[in-house]
């Protein structure tokens, strides 16, 4: 036969609310599509944010340059130590459960008024003696009962609030990669447009040796030698232009990394740079647990969650059961007699909120009205994510488009040039047509290698946007 406490039947409903209480929240719906706009048509589960960035960047300089910034970048190493001090925390919460003890040693006098009932009682019982003395040492044991997952949500919170500070170290890694590559690849367009500009100024300087040549012979004005002159100028007046930029450029560079300002060594150039047909995205839903600001949305929805049902637990009563023992004597001489000295005491209290159970019920909408707003922030970032995703794909393929069209132009352009000088020197064309196909092959190069540049910051934006670069 079966014996059943009645004690325990008389919990089992303070239990099954228990579980009530700390029931789980439903995920909410997200507004995803089953593929990204502009994505190529396949079924392909892998995106190219699985690979690690190592993988995806394949520029020696480039991958020198991020590798640098990953350790000595110091935001990265702020974010690294507020990651360490999260930890702290959340170790210290899983010790929540364990019981509180404590260890308590005191001894004490006390000499009441002769004419106190205690005063005149230490006469009647110890002749000679007017205090009393007191010694113990015990050790104090306290234990919270959670009956409504109070502690198990606090649990929660510090797990998801450390994954989020981890979040946040992931997010910071992935932006401060993509800062580098795009920095990286400005450079390298700087560079390209240095070196278009120093084509231009030579041209201009052969074109400006014959129109001197036609004026001492009296073919031409000086007004054409003038004209010319100020072509060649111009096109000069550039040089210091990228010079500058390239340096502001590569100190840019090399903060990032947590060095010094310098010059950075590099021997690749824009041109040399392939870019992929097509950028495997994978689906849509894997973003969610892939990106760091995703996912810390996420987490941040599992932290008020939490707080929801602490807050709610704080509305119940709350058992807690004390126990203690040790030793106590009233003469320092009998306080080790064991086992005379020895003391114990259990108890066990329920403590229901009463008068400040308004406050509480306030505390508790308030954090449901908090859950409600993370749960909006969590479905912004979402599409958020996804917005930027089809921004990518979108720059990558318009841009594609328009470099090669601007290549298309410049070849036409480069082949004007040629013809304009060569009529030049036949007599067939005259100074204003040869300057001002050269002053459009320079604009129309100058912009090819910013449609490169933009290019490849668009491929780079999309390997953030779909969450790589953290691995």
């Amino acid at each position: 036969m079966i014996k059943i406490n009645i004690s325990m039947l008389a919990l089992l409903p303070v239990l099954m609310l228990g579980c009530k209480v700390s029931k789980e929240h439903q995920k909410p719906s997200l507004p995803i599509n089953a593929q990204f706009r502009y994505a190529a048509l396949n079924t392909d589960t892998i995106s190219v944010a699985e690979l690690r960035w190592e993988e995806f960047y394949t520029d020696v300089t480039l991958r020198k340059l991020i590798d640098t910034a990953l350790i000595r970048n110091y935001d990265m190493q702020i974010a690294l130590k507020q990651l360490e001090s999260a930890g702290l925390l959340f170790k210290q919460v899983k010790w929540n459960h364990i019981p509180e003890l404590a260890l308590q040693i005191a001894a004490n006098s006390n000499r009441p008024s002769d004419n106190s009932t205690t005063g005149m009682n230490i006469r009647q019982f110890r002749s000679g003696s007017n205090h009393i003395e007191d010694y113990s040492a015990s050790l104090q044991l306290s234990w919270e009962a959670d009956i409504w997952a109070k502690i198990r949500n606090q649990n929660k919170a510090a797990l998801a609030t450390y994954l989020r500070t981890d979040e946040a170290r992931k997010l910071l890694q992935t932006e401060l990669i993509a800062q580098i590559s795009q920095g990286y690849y400005h450079l390298l367009m700087l560079d390209a447009q240095l070196e278009i500009a120093q084509k231009n100024v030579a041209l201009n300087d052969r074109t400006l040796s014959m129109v001197r040549l036609q004026y001492d012979a009296g073919q031409v004005t000086a007004l054409a030698v003038q004209q010319v002159a100020a072509q060649k100028q111009a096109a000069a007046q550039l040089l210091p232009q990228f010079e500058q930029r390239i340096i502001l450029q590569e100190n840019a560079l090399k903060i990032l990394t947590g060095q010094l300002p310098n010059r950075i060594e590099r021997k690749d150039r824009l041109s040399g740079i392939s870019i992929t047909a097509n950028y495997a995205t994978g689906m849509p839903a894997a973003i969610v647990g892939r990106r760091p600001d995703v996912r810390s949305a996420e987490l941040a929805l599992t932290i008020s969650n939490a707080n929801v049902g602490i807050a709610k637990a704080n509305l119940y009563p709350a058992l807690r059961i004390t126990a203690g023992g040790g030793l106590n004597a009233f003469r320092a001489a009998d306080w080790f007699n064991v086992p005379a000295s020895l003391f114990g005491i259990v108890a066990g209290s329920i403590a229901q909120p009463i008068l400040n159970s308004k406050r509480l019920r306030t505390q508790y909408e308030i954090r449901k009205i908090e859950r409600e707003q993370n749960v909006m922030a969590f479905r912004k970032s979402v599409l958020n994510a996804m917005g930027e995703v089809s921004d990518a794909l979108s720059n990558i393929e318009k841009l594609k488009d328009q470099h090669r069209i601007a290549a298309d132009r410049v070849m036409t352009l480069q082949n004007a040039t040629a013809n304009a000088s060569l009529l030049f020197k036949n007599g067939m064309a005259n100074y204003l047509e040869v300057i001002t196909a050269q002053g459009n092959v320079l604009q129309g190069e100058l912009e090819l290698a910013s449609l490169k540049r933009a290019e490849l910051h668009a491929v780079s934006d999309l390997y953030r946007s779909l969450g790589g670069g953290w691995k």
